[in-house]
């Protein structure tokens, strides 16, 4: 029979489980359908792992995956607001943290704390490893976008500006990683996929 330790922690996990059905504006490569969380998650994670040489700094890896897997779980609650959505961004910092604050209650006690510290880290990026981790969660949307033909950015109408402005703090995380995004960006706008 389960403890009651692995009966909270295995709820947890079920719980997070609905990541999967949360669906960003972002389309897959493969058959343009609606990238959800959990495939950015584990896009993230691998991107991670094969990319650390181009961290900042040195960081530490693991914790890096904890927060990609994590980062996201907010969402669930929270849903997910598109990068560009001025409205819907007016409150989503208040969303998440209510989100944070109910899903990371349902671990242990003694793992609840790590768990949120972790996701805060991320938010405020007040780490080498948060800011790596937040670099790479503004690349993997990028790569979609220009491999499906900027299909997210026309249906809502995004312009160049929008994407340096939303983005460029992959160079805080990821310096060479920024300098890629920002030839794809330009590469974007001379393709006709992304406004000027």
């Amino acid at each position: 029979m389960a403890t009651d330790r692995l009966a909270t922690q295995l709820g947890f996990v079920l719980e997070v489980e609905k990541l999967k059905q949360v669906f960003r504006q972002t389309l897959l490569v493969g058959d343009r359908r609606r990238e959800n969380d959990a495939e950015h998650s584990w896009h993230l994670s691998l991107m991670a792992i094969l990319l650390v040489e181009y961290a900042a700094a040195d960081v530490d890896l693991l914790k890096v995956l904890k927060m990609l897997l994590i980062h996201d779980v907010v969402e669930i609650d929270a849903g997910d607001t598109f990068a560009y959505d001025v409205v819907g961004n007016k409150d989503k910092a208040q969303r998440e943290q209510q989100a944070a604050d109910r899903l990371f209650g349902l671990l242990p006690q003694d793992q609840a704390p790590a768990y949120r510290a972790l996701w805060d880290e991320f938010e405020r990026r007040q780490s080498a490893a948060a800011r790596y981790a937040a670099a790479l969660d503004r690349l993997q949307p990028l790569l979609l976008n220009f491999y499906t033909d900027g299909a997210a950015w026309q249906r809502h109408g995004i312009k160049k500006a929008q994407v340096i402005a939303h983005n460029e703090h992959i160079g805080e995380g990821a310096p060479a990683l920024w300098e890629f995004a920002r030839e794809l960006i330009d590469a974007a706008v001379a393709k006709g996929i992304l406004a000027e």
